[in-house]
């Protein structure tokens, strides 16, 4: 009888203090059913019948790496009750088949990093211990023996291995057989006797298996017509959908290459016949990544064509209802006449069209997303042409435009886009942010003073603040726990809060900055205010030193702890509603009410980049304020120009957008990527760090867990959306057509990163390529979402402009 024992440091994570039990549970379970066999014949025929496999499954390792970090005394003396169950699993295994017929084989599905995480491609993180002994596995072959030897093995991402083996295991000399993880399913099943599973990809690692050169050449044959038959298959559907096939043309002759394979093995030249096996099924792989990919051309086509066609809608909207061609196109009433004769022909045509790629997608038996892509496609291009009137009408005037505007046209467009690929460059070297704050600090601070020309700590405010931002960029993404920046942080951001509301009721304020401040007399209700909102802040950097030290020290956190954090939290998000409606107030309360919930969800020097942002949006607060300033200055103010400024706004007191105000969106979406990215990488899962829900929590809850981890990480965002929203309503913008323009350059950004999409690679290379689109494309959902929750605070915000006032009254 041939029975079969696996051991998987694998699982999930379950926040428990100590869960080293997990295993000896699965170990009791195990034995309990081997010493219940001896009473139940139905048990014992079931674990002596042949091919059986048996996994036990250990969890410990995994759970308290999360929770205590890999080099802590708990996840050490886990892996020695691993040793102990890994001991007496096989005593008890042998004692119970007494056959020498098992075969064992301990692995992991995963390592982990030296915070706890794992998810990215480092090689601590994707390479896992592989140990077979037992029946059918050969024993261990010395260094020096150059037989298949896997020095230069490389894995699937094709690097090599990353840590030799240490000298302290004394096997200097023992050969090192490195395989992908994917190779342990044929070997289990060449073990076992069985086919290999009808989806593996795994190469069978012959330097494994104790075989004569007959069953090697054997096993490498059928570990090639298993991969072969996958190809077969796919190519066989493929055929029998397509109306017009093109075949993989290297396997065109794949029966006379088997055929081959088994002449060799006939005529004994085993070593040839294993040669062809393995290249017989690289080719096979080759097939199958080449049917897998088949309609790569036809869906990268549809979907980019799709992304364009929306980003033209979206900018022919955005033309014709939020910039001053909305009056020209609503007064020319023949080019009325001209859209309603045309509208019958395109929406004709546009619908044959897509009836026609329909049919023949049902043909081809096509996935009903192909069909979702194509339709989406051709509506919006029946869209566009339907507007072909408006789009001519649009050209003339630009074409009709002074040499001057085209170029400005041209030169914006050029930046605009510059800037996007260096967001895009970002994703993934977020040290880019850094470079960017060290040039925007100088730039906005000389900018600003020709508004505060009397007035130097302006300029140096903005020049600090953005050197102060670009720091956080450079630090590592895994952030490291330090308790003590935490608790001083909200010193900081207290003193933040109080230094902006000793500009708001300035002398200098009142004279450069009157649209965003209040009086200089502020009321009681306002201090009172300020004064709860500091003290919730205070106290929760106390609960974060009182919250930690209780889990240093392995305590359960109490219940009375819990409910204070959560209370805190809460209300202070709650407080700012309550504040002055004026720009500066309510933006420094909502600073102030968000902080102590991202202060309880904190862990290391992301505390401060809290207040760091905090500075910055100020500095653009500033530079927004000064550009009105200087506009207002520079605006006609004689009778001859009064149609001209009041051509600038439309009917709802907004004005209408201009090609300067492309400035607004692009700096929200920079400060947005930076608060992604300003203190880890939001694209890898590995910069979740679950002790931070530890304050709110600690049962196993994932989706609450999932929750908190999500909502510290929209805390920045929302922070940049209030600022944004309070912006448009300064300088009059119609935030809708800026929220627009935001859609479009997302877009720009989503079809860079839908080029830039792997499916080949290290698990870090595939995911983070897959989430990087991925976010881009959510991008535009959940900032609108965002829109509706900061709307609470940004609705009743309120501007004191002389610009505002002086169009009033012309």
């Amino acid at each position: 009888m041939l029975s079969f024992f696996l051991w998987g440091l694998v699982g999930h994570f379950v926040l428990i203090p100590y869960a080293s039990f997990l295993d000896v549970w699965s170990f009791d379970q195990f034995q309990s059913l081997v010493n219940g066999s001896k009473d139940d014949p139905v048990i014992n025929q079931l674990l002596h019948q042949d091919k059986v496999v048996i996994f036990l499954h250990l969890l410990g390792c995994d759970t308290n790496g999360h929770a205590h970090k890999p080099y802590s005394s708990i996840y050490l003396n886990n892996i020695k009750v691993v040793d102990d169950i890994a001991e007496s699993t096989y005593k008890l295994v042998e004692d119970l088949f007494k056959d020498n017929a098992t075969a064992y084989i301990f692995t992991a599905d995963h390592g982990m990093s030296d915070k706890g995480s794992h998810g990215d491609g480092h090689p601590s993180n994707t390479e896992t211990p592989l140990v077979a002994w037992g029946a059918g596995i050969r024993g261990p072959r010395t260094s020096y023996i150059k037989h298949r030897s896997s020095n230069n093995f490389r894995f699937v991402d094709e690097h090599t291995h990353d840590m030799p083996t240490p000298i302290e295991w004394g096997l200097r000399d023992v050969e090192r057989v490195d395989v992908n993880q994917a190779d342990i399913a044929p070997l289990m099943s060449t073990l076992l006797g069985l086919p290999c599973p009808m989806n593996s990809v795994g190469n069978l690692p012959l330097e494994f298996v104790d075989m004569n050169e007959e069953d090697e050449a054997e096993a490498a044959l059928a570990n090639a017509k298993q991969v072969l038959h996958q190809f077969r298959r796919k190519s066989q559907i493929k055929q029998s959908h397509s109306l017009s096939f093109k075949p993989f043309k290297p396997l065109e002759n794949s029966t006379s290459v088997v055929n081959e394979i088994e002449d060799l093995i006939s005529q004994k030249d085993y070593e040839a016949a294993v040669r062809l096996s393995q290249s017989l099924r690289t080719l096979s792989l080759a097939g199958l990544h080449y049917f897998q990919t088949y309609d790569w051309m036809m869906l990268m086509t549809t979907i980019t064509l799709g992304y364009v066609g929306w980003m033209v809608y979206i900018v022919m909207h955005v033309l014709k209802w939020y910039t001053y061609l909305q009056e020209k196109y609503s007064l020319t009433k023949n080019l009325a006449i001209l859209m309603d004769q045309r509208d019958t022909k395109v929406y004709i045509f546009g619908t044959l069209l897509m009836g026609i790629f329909s049919i023949l997608l049902l043909v081809e038996r096509a996935p009903p997303l192909y069909h979702a892509y194509l339709a989406v496609t051709v509506f919006l291009w029946t869209q566009i042409f339907n507007d072909f009137q408006f789009i001519k009408a649009a050209w003339s005037t630009l074409i009709s435009s002074e040499s001057k505007c085209l170029l400005k046209l041209c030169g914006t467009c050029a930046v605009s886009i510059l800037i996007l690929e260096f967001l895009v460059a970002s994703f993934s070297e977020r040290r880019l942010y850094t470079l960017f704050f060290l040039t925007a600090g100088p730039c906005g601070a000389f900018y600003i003073m020709k508004s505060f020309r009397a007035y130097i700590g302006a300029p140096i405010f903005i020049w600090a603040s953005c050197w102060i931002l670009s720091l956080f960029t450079m630090f590592p993404a895994d952030i490291p726990e330090n308790t003590t920046l935490v608790i001083t942080s909200g010193a900081i951001v207290v003193f933040i809060a109080l230094v902006s509301r000793w500009f708001n009721s300035s002398v200098v304020a009142q004279k450069y900055c009157s649209s965003i401040c209040t009086e200089r007399k502020q009321s009681n209700g306002s201090k009172n205010l300020f004064i709860a909102q500091a003290f919730l802040v205070l106290l929760s950097s106390l609960m974060v030193s009182l919250s930690t030290s209780h889990r240093t020290q392995n305590r359960e956190l109490l219940a009375l702890h819990q409910v204070i954090n959560w209370v805190l939290a809460g209300l202070g998000m709650v407080l700012p509603l309550f504040s002055v409606n004026t720009l500066l107030s309510r933006l420094s309360s909502v600073f102030l009410g968000f902080a102590p919930a991202f202060l309880l969800l904190s862990i290391g020097y992301e505390a401060v980049f809290y207040g760091a942002l905090g500075l910055v949006l100020m500095s653009w607060i500033l530079v927004e304020s000064a550009i009105l300033s200087l506009s207002s200055k520079a605006a006609p103010t004689h009778n001859d120009n009064i149609e001209l400024k009041l051509n600038l706004y439309r009917r709802d007191d907004e004005r209408y957008l201009q090609l300067s105000d492309m400035r607004v969106p692009l700096c929200f979406l920079v400060l947005f990527n930076v608060a992604f990215f300003g203190t880890g990488n939001f694209a890898s899962i590995a910069s979740f760090e679950i002790s931070s829900v530890y304050r709110f929590i600690t049962i196993f809850s994932p989706f609450l867990m999932a929750g908190l981890l999500v909502f510290k990480l929209f805390i920045p965002f929302m922070l940049v959306i209030c600022v944004f929203s309070a912006i448009t309503k300064l300088m009059r913008l119609p935030r809708l057509g800026c929220y627009f323009l935001v859609i479009v350059f997302s877009d720009v950004m989503t079809i860079h990163f839908f080029f830039l999409v792997r499916n080949t690679g290290s698990w870090m290379e595939i995911g983070n390529t897959i989430s990087h689109f991925g976010i881009m494309s959510a991008q535009v959902v959940f900032v609108l979402l965002l829109f509706a929750l900061t709307n609470v605070y940004t609705k009743n915000i309120e501007i004191s402009s002389p610009h505002y006032s002086s169009h009033k009254v012309l």
